[in-house]
């Protein structure tokens, strides 16, 4: 077991020999001023947590020399706490070479520290170290709390071992473990992620039925992966199962199944779940508007659309500027050309910087229209507030003074831009 960790972190290791070198060899001057800074690990190490997480790597690392050399040596409540700072750092593979040296000199591993190691495999993708190093642990008579098995966990599910996640969380309750919110939305996005969407709501209904009540978080999670794959209709049966348990779904959640309804064009359907929401009092924000402000625009129905604009503005909800932009393509679109140009005057008034997409929707609309000084005076204007035009932005110009026989106009816009 233990060749097997040093093979796999001779990138850490590799790391803490550079930095020794840097740093000076023991009882030279840049090493012992080095110790002198970080005399007092205790003082370091029990820093509150917001503290703590500025330590930088090389300072961790550094600080670990310290303690490996000060005598008596330092308990392993406080090699702990430094593994877990330099874990939350990412830097997995430093940890294991360090805790190897601290084993060398004679401090035993606790169940916290061990977590971590197993928690920093398994983010690296080492399962097999993990599974070993865990069965390690249990011999020395350690039990896995419920954050070690949850980081396992983790490890099936972004490993592609999914099957191997499922036996994990019944293995779990069997042994009598009662798995926590992260258990299950572990289990449920890595479900998702291996497209086994039945498996995912089924779970949900189980745990229902054993009394552990899913939280908006669960819910969340399973809206958003039924809603990424097509399956709406069980995106709208979820939020009926959390009304019958008398769950609340918050302004995230029906944002996310208004969105994959208009993904799927299911306009009255959006409508409808626009309204009820506003009924059961989660009151929407700017992105549940812009979801169905462009679902209605896509459908052609921009009165319905413009009309949202006026009930957001009532009851101050800021559109922002996808808002005007699915506005000012409907009306273009319309050939309401006066009323797109307002709602480009709305946003400048807004102080709303429009983006590439608004002035190429307004530059198409006048190019359609045969209005080129307006759609070249729009290219200037677009120029001078640094929006940097695209490819869309210049086919459309040419392609309209082309059209209307202005060649050479086309030519000095191109000829501009490229300038």
């Amino acid at each position: 077991m233990r060749r097997s960790i040093a093979a796999i972190s001779m990138t850490g290791k590799r790391y803490i020999h550079r930095l020794t070198l840097a740093r000076g060899n023991p009882g030279s001057i840049p090493a012992l001023c080095w110790r002198r800074s970080f005399s007092d690990y205790r003082e370091i190490l029990s820093r509150r947590n917001g503290k703590l997480q500025d330590l930088k790597l090389d300072d961790a690392v550094g600080l670990f020399g310290d303690m490996v050399q000060s005598r008596p040596l330092p308990s392993i409540v406080y090699f702990s706490k430094l593994f877990s700072a330099i874990a939350k750092m990412k830097k997995f593979d430093v940890v294991s070479p360090l805790g190897e040296q601290m084993q060398k000199l004679g401090i035993s591993h606790s169940l916290y520290t061990y977590s971590i190691l197993i928690n920093c495999f398994c983010r690296r993708s080492q399962i097999s170290l993990a599974l070993a190093l865990l069965g390690k642990m249990m011999k020395l008579g350690y039990e896995p709390d419920i954050v070690t098995l949850n980081s396992l966990l983790n490890g099936f599910c972004h490993g592609n071992r999914i099957s191997d996640a499922v036996s994990l969380v019944d293995q779990m309750v069997g042994m009598g473990y009662r798995p926590d919110t992260f258990t299950i939305n572990t289990l449920i996005h890595g479900l998702f992620l291996h497209s086994k969407v039945s498996e995912a709501v089924a779970l949900v209904e189980r745990m229902v039925q054993k009394g552990c009540q899913p939280d908006l978080f669960t819910y969340g999670t399973v809206a958003n992966g039924l809603c990424k794959r097509g399956d709406t209709d069980l995106a709208l049966t979820l939020l009926e199962k959390m009304e019958k348990e008398q769950i609340e779904a918050d302004v995230v959640i029906y944002n996310t199944v208004i969105d994959g309804l208009c993904k799927y064009k299911q306009v009255d359907d959006v409508v409808d779940l626009f309204n009820e929401m506003e009924t059961k009092g989660t009151r929407p924000d700017v992105y549940s508007y812009n979801s169905l402000i462009s679902c209605l625009c896509n459908y052609g129905r921009w009165s319905d659309a413009s009309r949202l604009l006026s009930d957001m503005i009532e009851k101050k909800i800021n559109p922002d500027v996808v808002t005007f932009n699915a506005l000012i393509d409907a009306f273009v679109k319309e050939g309401k050309l006066l009323e797109a140009e307002k709602l480009y005057e709305e946003m400048i008034r807004r102080s709303l910087d429009p983006d590439v997409i608004t002035y190429n929707s307004l530059i198409n609309g006048f190019c359609m229209h045969h209005l080129l000084d307006k759609a070249k005076h729009m290219f200037e204007l677009m120029v001078s507030k640094d929006c940097l035009p695209d490819v869309v932005t210049y086919s459309t110009l040419i392609k309209g003074f082309c059209k209307c026989k202005r060649v050479e106009d086309g030519m000095r816009i191109l000829l501009f831009g490229l300038n």
